[in-house]
């Protein structure tokens, strides 16, 4: 270890503005946040939480109290002053002013003082603002556009839409409904000082004043649990606003409200009829006030927009546009009146967390003519979106374009998704004016691949731009490594988190996106090191909650569409859940406390785990196995009570060994149903256990921790052999058994060489399913079989996560043979990010960067070595700042790079440095030394940037 300096280096997580920073002497304070979100606009939390981040250069640099001041607007009067306030916390800080005021700014700042007790300069301002917070301050009437009611699809059950290859030839869109206009004309009477809108729609809805569009959120108000959650937008519009006349314009399309949604494809999910409610709020320079609301003087129309289809896709006339429609002289005479409607304000609630919107723009990487002679656009990536098309040809002219994820294996386009009214068809109709551009509105779909007809001319490249639409999330981490497999696996799996979290946590993005509990609690903790996602799980854990059912099942997907009820109930044997799914509404607010240090989220969840676990615990209890005799012995009977191995569930579900593809994914359920679901029972009960000591509930505590014990012990004597083989000889089993905790310690070993004999047998591949995978690495590095888990990483046979990126992936396949080893393409989704969760385990363990306690307060660094790679980094943007840690072997020397944010404290394990050296290093920052294993020198540092190099031996550090 010869020298250590600052480091310099700022990923572009840790990049900020100029004007975020200001000149307050040694200690500086940035990134001001309210609620997750820098400014928000329109938010309704009665007690927001306020964040802010420390600058320094100095080492070892902490905050000893803080003192934050909240006025009303820049201007006004002081509202709350929390005076000195001791604390270490920069995070989740509760505002204890006053009673909130809706539509209220309401301006803060803050200053600390550090360990030395030196006071900071007071930070730059920032803003919250508050939306509507009672029904009252709603004069708005909801409208509907004078309509015909849409029809419901027929139903057909989910046996008949696995195997629905669409679109079918004759698809029929004369039964689609035309999206339909609104408008209203107003005059502003004086100098404009503020202006505000807030809407929402059933439906999805676009605003317009005067032609120019208001707001860049994409599908507004997005997709809820509709019947008791329906979020409102708030846009800020006093630059929109004219002297004398303006109009107001709004656009509704079918979205999830009355369109086609999730694997059955059917439509009125939530109801049948299109509505718009909006508030236009003008304050003046004279105080005076004016209100434009929605009401029977909104005219409507139909227009150019045909349809417009969640999944069928889109359809724009040019010919039958309206004009200037969207401007005040425009003739509306022939327009009809809109119609009051009567839904009241009760579920309206402010947009939470950032909206959806345009995230990035592709460039397509060739246009294709494939042995078919079709001409098909290649975007070189797997996206969620949609396609802008530039055209230049004849009036009338009709151009198709067909999506989808893949080609054949010949290398024809193929629109292989299962499921009803999946066309992903949008149709232009040429107006023959000159260049037209077009770029649907109102639908996305999960594509690579254009088809392109009946286009004029011949298309160019430049013609045409991939538009992805996602939740736009703060990316907070990025990883890179020796290896770019790795780097490219770690890049899909990105790509499936940004074209999955779409408002909500989908499972894909072109045949159901339907938010699959399971599939988000496997996929939290990497997509939480990848971006920003505390507002965005919060806000789905509102609709889940919402969609609990009396008895406390947690359904296995939410919003729980009725065309859900209708496909699981009858599977399922009544049931709505299942094991590992259900269980998402525990570990998923868990996972944020850990990552983010929000206890809120324990809170406002706890009421909905208690209700889960009660329900398990009488399915447990009241539930013996088919295969058990009715005369059981009454040891046998007894710790039935305490296994959770009776009616349905998901299991591991997609086994690769067990399911050939998607064809038969039950027998992967059948198998593994009752270790699994007991599992995690235990994993729950523990997980209960621990929040409530956190939110002082005692006796739920010893409760929680007395049932875990008993599941522990039922669990071994049922289900676990003398010689650590399990009942359900499969990966996923041993895997899941030893992570949550359910094998005695004196049988630890035995059940892992049962693992590693299973993986060996397969050739060094694994053979786990969806809540198996998350833990496979992990388990075989606690359980000293790191040779083991890097094989599997590194593994290029199928099933493997190289084999997927050999294979030209770009996103996590849904299957790990989505394309099978002779070529052959299935129709399971190719955007699917749940097996992309091996993300967590590059993060923490190849990387080195994990957290000691909750929010990352005190952070572990540990980089290893094991798997043969000459380098590995990864950056993460924290509440506190930004973390790095990155290795580099070269030429026998090992150098490592740490960067620790102030206000936390870190442990550095250093692989195979010189005990000696190490206590010799006067290091700034520097609070204890000390080696373990007479191999791995240990630092406890406070802030700031460390760099260590040192000489090491390679074999030795391999073999630890």
């Amino acid at each position: 270890m010869t020298e250590m300096l600052s480091m310099t280096k700022k990923s572009s997580a840790g990049q900020e503005k100029p004007s975020e920073l200001a000149d307050l002497g040694a200690v500086r304070l940035a990134a001001l946040r309210c609620e997750y979100l820098q400014d928000p606009l329109g938010i309704d939390i009665c007690r927001p939480r306020l964040s802010w981040q420390l600058r320094s250069e100095r080492y070892g640099v902490r905050q000893n109290a803080y003192q934050i001041v909240v006025t009303a607007d820049a201007s006004a009067g002081l509202v709350w002053d929390s005076g000195r306030v001791p604390s270490d916390n920069s995070t989740q800080v509760e505002y204890g002013g006053p009673e909130l005021l809706s539509r209220q700014r309401y301006c803060w700042r803050v200053r600390i003082w550090d360990e030395r007790d030196a006071v900071s300069n007071w930070s730059a301002d920032a803003f919250w603002e508050m939306g509507l917070l009672t029904s009252a301050d709603w004069q708005a009437l909801w409208i509907e556009p004078v309509q015909e009611p849409a029809r419901p699809e027929p139903k057909i059950n989910m046996f008949q839409n696995l195997g629905m290859i669409s679109p079918q030839p004759d698809s029929d869109y004369s039964r689609l409904n035309p999206c339909l206009y609104l408008r209203k004309t107003f005059t502003t009477q004086g100098s404009v000082r503020k202006a505000r809108i807030y809407a929402t729609a059933h439906g999805v809805y676009r605003l317009e004043i005067n032609g120019v569009r208001v707001g860049s959120q994409e599908l507004a108000p997005e997709v809820t649990a509709y019947q008791g959650f329906l979020q409102y937008q708030t846009y800020d519009v006093g630059e929109l606003l004219t002297p004398g006349a303006n109009v107001i314009g709004a656009v509704l399309a079918d979205g999830w409200y009355r369109g086609r949604i999730g694997l059955p494809g059917d439509s009125c999910q939530y109801g049948d009829k299109l509505a718009l409610l909006l508030q236009l709020e003008v304050e003046y320079s004279d105080g005076s006030r004016q209100w434009v609301n929605s009401d029977h003087n909104f005219k409507s129309s139909s227009g150019p927009l045909v349809y417009s289809d969640l999944f069928i896709g889109e359809r724009y006339d040019v010919g039958l546009e309206l004009g200037d429609w969207h401007l005040p002289a425009y003739d509306d005479r022939t327009w009809q009146p809109a119609l009051r409607a009567d839904y009241g304000y009760a579920n309206l609630a402010a947009q939470y967390g950032d909206p959806l919107q345009v995230v990035q723009e592709i460039q397509p990487a060739a246009i294709l003519v494939t042995p078919r002679g079709e001409t098909v656009l290649d975007l070189g990536q797997n996206i969620s979106g949609r396609l802008r098309m530039r055209v230049h040809g004849p009036a009338k002219t009709v151009v198709t374009l067909d999506h989808a994820e893949m080609l054949d294996s010949d290398g024809n386009f193929l629109q292989a998704i299962r499921g009803r009214n999946k066309d992903q068809r949008d149709v232009y109709i040429l107006k023959g004016d000159g260049v037209e551009v077009y770029e649907p509105w109102f639908t996305t779909h999960g594509f690579r691949y254009v088809r392109i007809s009946g286009y004029p001319g011949e298309p160019g490249r430049d013609d045409f731009s991939g538009v992805v639409i996602a939740s736009g999330l703060r990316d907070t981490g990025s990883f890179s490594c020796s290896d770019e497999r790795l780097n490219r696996l770690q890049e899909n799996i990105r790509w499936s988190q940004r074209g999955n979290f779409v408002s909500i946590p989908t499972d894909c993005p072109q045949r159901e996106r339907a938010g699959f509990t399971g599939d988000a609690q496997v996929f939290g903790p990497t997509a939480c090191f990848n971006m920003d996602v505390a507002a965005f799980f919060t806000r789905w854990l509102r609709s889940l909650r919402l969609e609990q059912r009396q008895d406390g099942q947690v359904p296995a997907c939410v919003p729980y569409w009725n065309s859900y009820i209708e496909m699981f109930t009858p599977i399922q044997g009544g049931a709505h859940t299942s094991a590992g799914w259900g269980d998402a509404c525990i570990i998923i607010p868990w996972t944020l406390y850990q990552v983010y240090g929000d206890l809120r989220v324990l809170q406002e969840n706890y009421s909905s785990m208690a209700r889960w676990l009660e329900y398990v615990r009488q399915e447990a209890e009241q539930g013996i196995p088919e295969r058990l005799q009715a005369d059981l012995p009454p040891e046998v009977r007894e710790r039935q009570k305490y296994l959770w191995n009776t009616g349905f569930h998901f299991g591991d579900w997609l086994i690769p060994s067990l399911t050939g593809g998607y064809w038969n994914p039950f027998e992967a359920s059948n198998a593994t149903k009752e270790i699994a679901a007991s599992c995690f029972y235990a994993c729950c009960t523990d997980l209960m256990a621990q929040i409530a000591g956190l939110l002082q509930k005692p006796e739920d505590q010893q409760q929680y921790a007395a049932l875990n014990a008993s599941i522990r012990q039922a669990f071994a004597a049922e289900y676990l052999s003398e010689d650590g083989r399990l009942s359900a000889h499969y990966q996923g089993m041993y895997v899941l058994a030893l992570k949550m905790q359910v094998i005695p310690e004196q049988k630890r070993r035995q059940v892992t060489e049962q693992l590693v004999a299973l993986i060996v047998e397969n050739g060094c591949r694994l053979d786990t399913g969806f809540v198996s995978g998350p833990y496979l690495l992990d388990v075989l590095c606690a359980n000293g079989r790191r040779d083991i888990a890097y094989k599997l990483l590194f593994q290029t046979e199928c099933p493997s996560w190289l084999y997927e990126v050999e294979r030209g992936a770009t996103t996590i396949w849904e299957t790990w043979d989505a394309i099978s080893p002779d070529g052959q393409i299935s129709t399971d989704s190719f955007n699917h990010y749940t097996f992309g969760c091996v993300g967590d385990w590059l993060y923490r363990f190849v990387a080195g960067l994990d957290k000691d306690q909750p929010g990352y307060k005190h952070i572990l660094i540990q980089p290893d070595l094991a798997g043969g790679l000459t380098h590995a980094g990864v950056s993460y943007l924290s509440g506190y700042g930004e973390i790095i840690s990155a290795w580099k072997l070269q030429e026998g020397r090992l150098t490592v790079r740490v960067q620790i944010p102030p206000n936390t404290s870190a442990s550095i394990r250093l692989p195979g440095a010189d005990a000696a050296l190490v206590g010799q290093q006067c290091l700034p920052g520097l609070l204890v030394s000390q080696v373990q294993d007479g191999r791995t020198a240990v630092l406890e540092v406070g802030s700031g940037a460390y760099r260590f190099e040192y000489p090491i031996d390679p074999v030795e550090v391999f073999s630890q």
